[in-house]
């Protein structure tokens, strides 16, 4: 805890990372700052001896290493996701060391350690070897600063106008020209680039300006100077080209470079594409995807907490009670309450049968009353609807199918360049919505495409693309949003990424003047304005396109029916593109395949700077030092305060704290219009702070905004307060986020208990999938409509998306995916461990199940019989196989016999096959209830060994 704020643990692991590694004397280059220098830091001789180093093909005691790790103050679990936890399953030790940036997979050969692996916390699959790895056994003591680690031999060099005199810098790089002298010292003056910078398009539209900027570099270069051009990728490079035809003896150089500079002394012009093009982007700094969203989709029985709601297929909605023992056969078994307090005994190997319940919105449900009439009715009603909306959806796409739209063109040179201009690295999903959008366009069927993602996932790019395709294919474009401030924001967004092309982007909003309306308005009619992009102005009667080729509506949800089917009526035989910022469930995505078509962009880009997020009591001094400093750099603030009534004692108060800021104050209870003129003052930078209930315009891109403060975070649930994080940290600038929790929060109760609980608001991270989950519930919601909303409440989410994809499948006539529900007897086999442990020399029996000294923990061998259900392919059982031994470390034989077992139902059910029965030597087959004979008889098994007769009825069967 530092300054009574408890710091980001990403940051707090990087920082550590990096003093392990000055103590291990490894290479480094450090970017760094006054502040951290002489920050407190654990010492070198500390680091030292809290590190323990572990080698592939060494010996350690799994046993005695999990005492040293509890002793050492990391906790042990079942599954590992965050920093200073633990897990032991089978012969596997997982650990999240403090100062990794992954956590640690160790398996083990009774002593000898077989494997080190680092794995994704979030998949929980491997996903590289190493031959050694070091682990800090607690967290050092800050006894020292920053400073210490500093030696003799290092090379400091200082960008700071006064240096601190104990760093003992060895270059010193001033801001300003300085008088110097003597042998130590090189005085090289540098300028800013005379030629100045360019508007988004100027370069390409203004050809006087053009003109002047030639001139000056040939001249530069017939003087002999060495001139250079810096470009951020192969796109702006090739495009200079084309404009600039053979400029001799120029120099290209790639990378980012904020703004160009000349040392005359030198006769040196360095000249950046960021000046020419008018795009002032930072790549930003690479970090790892926290988050796998595909594992996110489902919630498994290891996040059911007792007394949670569930969902049991046959028999509705209970609460769980916990996993016991049975008294007959002493069996793991799932217990659900029902109405009246009865009770249902669920065996483990048909966990599949359970889900947590997830609704819609925060009314809780009645319990239903097991084997009574209600849940069959509800499950009933919610098929029929769900029938009926199948229906309907897929009505609406033969309709589009059989409308002809117009065919865009392949992609150009140009469509090359501009992609390969593109200043940041595309996210395979992204990719694949860009490729999806671009085949729709070249096809002869009308487009009606929906890209589905978080904020500032990348949506945009994917419209901005399909635009710049329409255009230079000869067609105009109209972008379709819902504020004024949305699209002032796009028309910005779309004229920087266009700026190197003769594309004309026009704005219609209110904000526009009436000349300039009228201007945009005969530029659509003419065909001069290629893409306009506007509200619901756009449907007015006086606008008319003449060449209209695509339309993209940007936040579909938050326009009103009436402008939805004004939408269907004026853009009927027109490609739509649709984007939305609320993220779907991957489960409503698999149901929905085949309806609509659909593309997911579910991981965040890898070129955010990390957010620097701390915690802290409520307290007049953090706030007033975090709004000082962001204004100190000219940035702007979020404050958030969620209660309209105090919202006015708050601005007074932060007036007081900073008497320099100027303050907006924007909340829902506002008229629309005037919280979009506040809004509309803060994009354009007219204010320092926005004081809000929420973050207004969610949609909004606001890189200049780069610290956020919110004020009793405790009241905002995990998926808000992702969101609002969110809203920082989208430029180039460190960003900040200030969680802010009442004082006897961070003062009451188990230390350990108190940091672990506020460690979940700073990294976000235990209730991270759940909270996603919400969101993405929330986003079922605005896709579906009020009506289904009402079926996924009644049935619960994983129930829905099951019947809803049942009724798709039926409707198109094609074979339900479904789990094998054949059925296997065989006299040979042990299903569970008393049932192995009553077997006979002279009976032996074939033990198939998770034994509970491979995995202890109940959850972990509930979830792994779920998955097993859940595979209705030999693949899946491939893929389950593959990620258990990674997870688990080497099967026992109950495990390796279980897979065998579920292999032979698998390829049973692929041949239509309802039962497998053995007993003895005969194997009976039966398919809709009659026996199949080989040769007019029973087949029979020559195997007398309980585990050849599997191996032998999967060569039966594969003969079928």
């Amino acid at each position: 805890m530092v300054d009574g704020m408890i710091s980001d643990p990403e940051s707090e692991a990087e920082r550590l990372g990096v003093f392990d590694a000055l103590a291990n004397k490894q290479t480094l280059v450090i970017h760094t700052n006054e502040t951290a220098v002489f920050s407190a830091a654990p010492s070198a001789a500390s680091m030292r001896q809290a590190r323990m180093t572990l080698q592939s093909g060494g010996l350690l005691d799994p046993a005695t290493f999990a005492d040293e790790l509890l002793a050492a103050g990391y906790v042990r679990g079942s599954i590992v996701h965050s920093r200073g936890q633990f897990a032991v399953r089978g012969g596997i030790v997982d650990l999240f060391p403090w100062h990794a940036a992954m956590p640690l997979r160790i398996e083990f050969f009774d002593r000898n350690i077989e494997s080190l692996r680092e794995f994704d916390p979030d998949s929980q699959l491997s996903l590289r070897k190493l031959e050694k790895a070091q682990v800090l056994l607690h967290e050092p003591e800050k006894t020292g600063v920053a400073r210490d680690y500093i030696q003799p031999e290092h090379l400091v060099i200082s960008l700071t106008e006064n240096p601190p005199h104990s760093l003992h810098c060895h270059i010193h790089i001033s801001p300003e020209p300085t008088d110097v002298s003597g042998d130590q010292h090189i005085s090289v003056l540098a300028y800013p680039s005379p030629l100045g910078s360019f508007e988004a398009g100027d370069f390409i539209l203004q050809q006087g300006k053009r003109q002047m900027f030639f001139a000056q570099m040939e001249e530069w270069l017939n003087d002999k100077w060495t001139v250079a051009m810096c470009f951020a990728n192969k796109g702006e490079e090739a495009r200079f080209q084309e404009l600039a035809g053979d400029l001799e003896h120029l120099l290209l150089l790639r990378g980012e470079l904020h703004a160009g500079f000349v040392m005359p002394d030198l006769k040196v012009a360095v000249l950046s594409s960021s000046e020419l093009f008018g795009r002032y982007r930072s790549a930003g700094v690479a970090r790892r995807n926290l988050l796998d969203r595909h594992n996110a989709a489902r919630v498994s029985l290891d996040e059911i907490e007792l007394a949670d709601l569930v969902v049991h297929y046959e028999y509705g909605i209970g609460r769980f009670r916990g996993i016991q023992i049975s008294e007959d056969d002493q069996t793991e078994e799932i217990v659900i309450e029902y109405h009246g307090g009865s009770l249902l005994s669920v065996p483990i190997d048909q966990a599949h049968l359970v889900a947590k319940y997830v609704g819609m919105g925060g009314k809780t449900p009645d319990l239903d009353k097991l084997g009574g009439a209600s849940w069959k009715n509800t499950r009933k009603t919610a098929e029929k609807s769900i029938l009926d909306y199948a229906a309907q959806i897929l009505r609406i796409q033969a309709e589009r199918q059989t409308k002809e739209g117009y065919k865009h063109p392949p992609d150009s040179r140009w469509m090359w360049e501009f992609e390969n201009s593109f200043h940041f690295t595309e996210t395979p999903d992204q990719r694949r919505a860009i490729e999806d959008t671009k085949r729709d366009m070249e096809s002869s069927e009308a487009m009606d495409r929906l890209i589905c993602g978080d904020v500032g996932f990348g949506k945009t790019e994917v419209a901005i693309r399909a635009a710049f395709k329409a255009v230079t294919g000869g067609k105009q474009v109209a972008i379709l949003v819902p504020t004024t401030v949305l699209a002032e924001q796009h028309c910005r967004t779309f004229r920087e990424r266009m700026s190197d092309y003769p594309v004309r982007v026009d704005l219609l909003n209110r904000f526009r003047s009436p000349a300039e309306m009228r201007s945009t308005i005969q530029g659509l009619a003419d065909g001069s304005v290629d893409i306009v992009i506007g509200t619901h102005r756009l449907l007015s009667g006086d606008v008319s396109y003449l060449n209209l080729g695509l339309v993209v509506i940007d936040e579909e949800q938050r326009f009103g029916v009436k402008h939805k089917e004004k939408f269907k009526e004026i853009f009927r035989h027109i490609d739509i593109l649709t984007l939305s910022a609320t993220p779907i469930p991957r489960t409503l995505y698999m149901a929905l395949m085949g309806t609509r078509d659909m593309s997911t962009i579910d991981t965040p880009p890898p070129n955010r700077t990390p957010v620097h997020t701390t915690i802290s009591p409520y307290d007049d001094r953090i706030i007033r030092d975090a709004i000082q400093r962001e204004l100190k750099r000219g940035g702007q603030v979020f404050f958030l305060h969620n209660r309209v009534k105090t919202i006015e004692m708050m601005r007074k108060k932060l007036q007081d704290l900073v008497p320099n800021a100027r303050i907006l104050v924007g909340h829902g209870q506002m008229n629309q219009d005037d919280l979009e003129v506040v809004m509309r003052q803060f994009v354009l930078g007219e204010a320092d702070v926005l004081l809000a209930t929420t973050i207004i315009e969610s949609g909004i891109d606001i890189p200049n905004a780069n610290t956020i403060l919110i004020d009793r975070a405790d009241r905002f649930g995990l998926a808000d307060l992702y969101q609002l994080r969110g809203r920082v940290g989208r430029a180039g600038e460190k960003a900040y986020a200030i969680l802010m929790l009442p004082r006897d929060m961070l003062t009451q109760g188990d230390a350990r208990k108190r940091i672990q609980a506020i460690r979940q608001y700073t990294a976000l991270g235990s209730g991270f999938k759940i909270a996603m989950r919400d969101l993405e519930i929330r986003g079922a919601g605005n896709l579906l409509g009020t009506k289904q909303s009402g079926h996924i409440a009644a049935v619960g989410f994983d129930l829905y998306c099951k019947l809803l994809r049942q009724s798709v499948d039926r409707l198109k006539g094609r074979a339900t995916a479904e789990r094998s529900e054949t059925s296997f007897r065989g006299d040979f086999l042990a299903l569970n461990a008393t049932d192995y442990r009553r077997a006979s020399a002279h009976h032996p029996l074939l033990p198939a199940y998770f034994p509970t000294d491979f995995v202890v923990e109940t959850n972990l061998r509930v979830n792994a019989y779920r998955e097993l259900a859940e595979c209705l392919s030999e693949k899946e059982l491939d893929d389950l196989t593959n990620s258990w031994r990674d997870r688990f470390g080497r099967f026992p034989d109950p495990v390796a016999n279980l897979l065998s077992l579920n292999r032979v139902k698998i390829r049973a059910a692929g041949k239509k096959i309802s039962a497998v029965e053995i007993k003895g030597q005969k194997l009976t087959l039966s398919r809709n209830g009659s026996p199949i004979m080989i040769d007019n008889r029973h087949p029979r098994l020559t195997s007398t060994e309980p585990g050849a007769k599997l191996d032998e009825t999967l060569k039966l069967l594969a003969m079928l």
